[in-house]
């Protein structure tokens, strides 16, 4: 783009920092970033100095507390989310035969885990509030008998549970719940990860805890959980508990080196222990952002619904492009360069180049499509000041105000 335009009447106060202005912030802020406490370096300091480095105590102890906070009666915790939920698409029984049918607007990682066990992914389109998953495009979608949904609570906002699993019931299928932004969120008085046959969940850095790379499973079903435990360790059978010590151990299905390390769930345990009170912050945080933009015309500010707790993992404004004299990528490029590490989350899944292969085509979504053209990732993340707070609602109404039409 050219010269930027001018807002009239703007000051030279307001001038952006892209165009030579002096930035809101000094340093840059990211859109997220893990804490770590004392605590939580103790935590791992006393496993890296036990006798178990992985396969130990810890693990147990972590998926324990994981499925407690989450009221599920089953929690198995893997190297990282993908991990996850590819062990979940396996768990589920999918397979060359399965259709699953999931959302564009999420991280590769939910449709790819069709992919890894060689299902067919149909993409079915989004709520235009919330960008959860569409329980009516899902129908529409759906093919035939068994197979899976994959939903995915995007940002954190619980996605339409009991119609979906409706729809999963009315045709055979699994619903698996890609909750990786939804730790610690409810629906319908009902904690996310208590309620789908699979709840998924990312443990990286930017998440709401974290064991530096990790994922878990949720379920309430034991044969599931089995079957979770067995595909993380080579498709060896669990032998743990057993009363006789032996050397002998069997192989019964193809499985993966997907364990996670006794040092990782140290610090998953400690994390877990902040876990509420990280919430409560970013809920916090997000009251004040939707306090300081709902007046904003040129900005939709998400929507969180009476009927459920979101957990705030993103933050994503779409601007109203016909009230701004501007396009996305140069209002990214004014924020970053005030030092608000904006992002954009996500590019739609079909529109990569793998999916481009198989044949998919820009254009069948319109209710992603269009979002994802005018969304950005505000910074949010508990270890947040009030003073970082103010300097991103600041730059957003300064660079907004700027190209305002």
């Amino acid at each position: 783009m050219s010269a930027s335009p001018r807002t009239p009447g703007a000051s030279a106060g307001s001038q952006l920092a892209i165009d030579g202005g002096t930035p809101v912030r000094s340093t840059m802020l990211p859109y997220g970033r893990h804490w770590i406490s004392a605590s939580d370096v103790t935590a791992v300091v006393d496993a890296l100095t036990s006798d178990f480095l992985t396969t130990g105590p810890r693990i147990a102890q972590f998926e324990t507390a994981f499925a407690t906070y989450v009221g599920a009666k089953h929690a198995v915790a893997f190297c990282n989310g993908t991990a996850a939920l590819h062990a979940a698409a396996h768990a589920a029984g999918l397979g060359p035969e399965s259709q699953v049918v999931t959302t564009p607007m999420t991280f590769v990682a939910t449709a790819n885990c069709a992919r890894f066990v060689g299902a067919s992914v149909t993409f079915a389109d989004v709520r235009p509030d919330t960008l959860t998953l569409d329980p009516a495009a899902v129908r529409r979608a759906v093919s035939g008998r068994g197979g899976a949904i994959i939903t995915c609570d995007y940002a954190g906002e619980p996605s339409d549970l009991d119609e979906l699993a409706a729809i999963a019931h009315d045709c055979g299928a699994v619903l698996i719940e890609d909750a990786c932004h939804a730790l610690g969120a409810r629906y319908r008085g009902r904690t996310i990860g208590s309620i789908a046959p699979l709840t998924v969940f990312s443990l990286h850095p930017v998440k709401h805890v974290t064991t530096g790379e990790g994922g878990v499973v949720t379920t309430n079903d034991q044969e599931l959980a089995q079957r979770l435990r067995t595909f993380r360790t080579h498709g060896i059978e669990d032998r743990r508990g057993l009363a006789e010590v032996t050397w002998q151990y069997d192989m019964v299905e193809l499985g993966y080196n997907y364990r996670i390390t006794d040092f990782q769930c140290a610090l998953g345990t400690a994390q877990l222990a902040h876990a509420d009170a990280w919430l409560t912050r970013r809920r916090t945080i997000a009251e004040r952002y939707q306090s300081a933009f709902t007046h904003l015309p040129q900005i939709e500010v998400p929507t969180a619904l009476a009927d459920r707790d979101h957990a705030w993992h993103l933050y994503v404004i779409r601007l109203r492009l016909d009230r701004i004299q501007s396009d996305r990528a140069r209002v990214f490029r004014a924020l970053r360069a005030e030092n608000v590490g904006v992002n954009v989350h996500y590019i739609p899944v079909p529109w990569h180049s793998y999916y481009q292969k198989l044949g998919y085509r820009r254009g069948e979504w319109p209710v992603a499509e269009r979002a994802y053209e005018q969304m950005l990732s505000l910074p949010i993340f508990p270890a947040m000041t009030d003073a970082d707070v103010d300097d991103v609602i600041d730059a957003v109404t300064k660079v907004v105000a700027y190209y305002a039409s």
